[in-house]
């Protein structure tokens, strides 16, 4: 069943959506080369527990995963791309690093992602992470009262298409509000014109996510490590999204952020939350 929201419980959506969205910028200020996975694990360990929020990942367990997942956060290094696992990883120059959060605060959930390179970026990294954004964007902006959620599939499919990147269907964008995962389910491929006529108090996260050269999977022996079935990088966005009777409204957009303010890691995850 899809439940439309009240625009007090969007907004009470939208506190939620602005902490998802302070958690994944201190994130990107954190993952540098030399830092541990399980550290930026227990670091946003440490800001939902002072927040008093609540993880959705914590005892996430759907049929496809080895659950419960047991962290807050899903940090997908390179070829992973979804609900990577944290271990004791130490992210390396160059690496591609996907950051993925969900919590609840106050019985209202908001869900988020980005993708950011480790030091020294390779131009062929930086070019899917900015097809992602751009397919987010696009999709973002199709997010309106008449349009159709074959609209966000084909606005998400179209750039892809543009750079060359194949587009998995197995895993896409859906409703959420009081659980992380509601109807309905949004493809990142599809046509216009098609499906659920999108109506103000629809809440969507909407979320590209492409690898290089495949649109098959694989997954690691952890049960939840999902990666590109040849090994080609990959990258993923995401945004929780409002329809209002006006424009789409990003509940997780995140504050610019200056290039310098990223890798500002060790001294800070020199204490640790635990």
């Amino acid at each position: 069943m899809i439940e439309l929201k009240t625009p007090a419980e969007i907004q009470r959506m939208h506190v939620t959506g602005r902490f998802v969205a302070e958690v994944l910028s201190e994130v990107g200020r954190l993952a540098d080369v030399g830092v541990n996975l399980l550290d930026l694990e227990h670091h946003v360990r440490g800001m939902i527990e002072r927040r008093g929020a609540e993880s959705c990942y914590w005892d996430y367990a759907p049929s496809f995963g080895d659950g419960p997942f047991r962290n807050v956060i899903c940090l997908s290094v390179n070829d992973a791309v979804l609900h990577g696992l944290p271990h004791d990883y130490t992210l390396r120059d160059g690496d591609v690093l996907s950051a993925d959060l969900a919590v609840g605060i106050d019985g209202w959930v908001a869900d988020s992602a980005r993708t950011i390179v480790v030091g020294t970026a390779a131009e062929e990294d930086l070019r899917i992470i900015r097809a992602t954004e751009e397919a987010l964007e696009a999709a973002i902006e199709v997010a309106r009262p008449g349009n159709r959620l074959g609209d966000i599939s084909a606005a998400i499919w179209a750039v892809a298409r543009d750079y060359g990147y194949p587009v998995n269907t197995e895993f896409g964008g859906h409703g959420l509000g009081r659980t992380m995962h509601e109807a309905p389910h949004v493809p990142n491929k599809g046509k216009a014109g098609r499906g659920l006529t999108l109506r103000p108090g629809l809440t969507l996260a909407l979320e590209p996510w492409f690898a290089r050269t495949t649109d098959r999977i694989v997954y690691d022996p952890d049960g939840w490590t999902i990666r590109s079935a040849d090994g080609s990088r990959t990258a993923h966005s995401e945004h929780t999204v409002a329809i209002t009777e006006d424009a789409p409204l990003v509940l997780t957009r995140r504050e610019p952020e200056h290039p310098a303010t990223q890798g500002e890691s060790a001294a800070r995850l020199s204490t640790k939350d635990a």
